[in-house]
């Protein structure tokens, strides 16, 4: 069975998956890995076809359901039987339904500023449109199609360089293939929209506030998801490294009363 990659950072407490977003890396958690070892475990991981991640045939990998279960892999590997899971853009809408799925896995969630994981209908079938076509692209032209895409890392203007450059560098390894299924079957799938008013596991979102279409998506979940607090932060969408001193407080807080409970 092809793996994900994932690597154990030091730290104190149960561990805690962090999963990052389209065309970024492990390197999202760069300034946040410290502060957050102080309440728990981190663990990173790697979308499929991301930094040092494979990229499978098979589409079901890159479903909502493949990397549920390749993330019960992971926790089945470190011997525990409930963690902590914070997902970041994509992959919120991933640890939201996997939260979803297996709520009697997960001790809490953290989740940041994600409009995929709470698209509407109406942009999921915008998505599915256009996703053949962008896929083939990126099967055509590779890096040069990938580099082009607006969210690539080198356009990014807000981030330190400590996490620009190697985001940038880690992009320059994302593999074509992979990336292209990741346009075909997980983004068109991984919106949680109709399904978060089942979520039962605490729950904490640290919003961007900055990011003017995700407030739309702020204010549903703070209606419809029980269980969920929100944190709303000084940033845009790369809320943790953005105020990065700010999510590590917010979180460790978080962690601090959901472990104690």
């Amino acid at each position: 069975m092809t793996d994900l990659y994932w690597e154990v950072h030091p730290g104190l407490g149960p561990p805690m998956l962090l999963v990052h977003g389209f065309l970024s890396s492990r390197a999202q958690w760069l300034l946040n890995l410290e502060a957050l070892g102080h309440v728990c475990t981190p663990v990173v991981v790697e979308l499929w076809g991301h930094g040092r991640s494979p990229s499978p045939e098979d589409a079901h990998p890159y479903t909502p359901a493949g990397y549920i279960d390749a993330f019960e892999a992971i926790r089945t590997a470190l011997g525990v039987e409930r963690w902590l899971i914070c997902g970041y853009s994509l992959g919120a809408g991933l640890t939201i339904g996997y939260a979803l799925t297996h709520p009697e896995r997960i001790i809490a969630q953290v989740f940041t500023n994600s409009t995929s994981g709470f698209a509407d209908a109406e942009q999921l079938a915008t998505w599915q449109a256009s996703a053949e076509q962008s896929s083939q692209n990126i099967i055509e032209h590779g890096l040069d199609a990938i580099e082009r895409i607006p969210v690539h890392p080198r356009f990014a203007r807000r981030l330190p360089d400590a996490v620009k450059s190697p985001l940038v560098e880690d992009a320059a390894k994302i593999d074509p293939r992979g990336l292209a299924n990741t346009l075909l079957h997980t983004n068109p799938q991984v919106s949680v929209r109709d399904r978060v008013f089942e979520n039962s596991v605490p729950a904490l979102l640290a919003c961007g506030r900055n990011e003017r279409r995700f407030q739309p998506h702020r204010d549903f979940a703070a209606t419809h998801m029980p269980s969920l607090e929100i944190v709303d932060l000084d940033a845009g969408h790369a809320v943790n490294i953005e105020a990065a001193d700010a999510f590590n407080a917010a979180v460790e807080a978080f962690v601090t009363r959901q472990v104690k409970d």
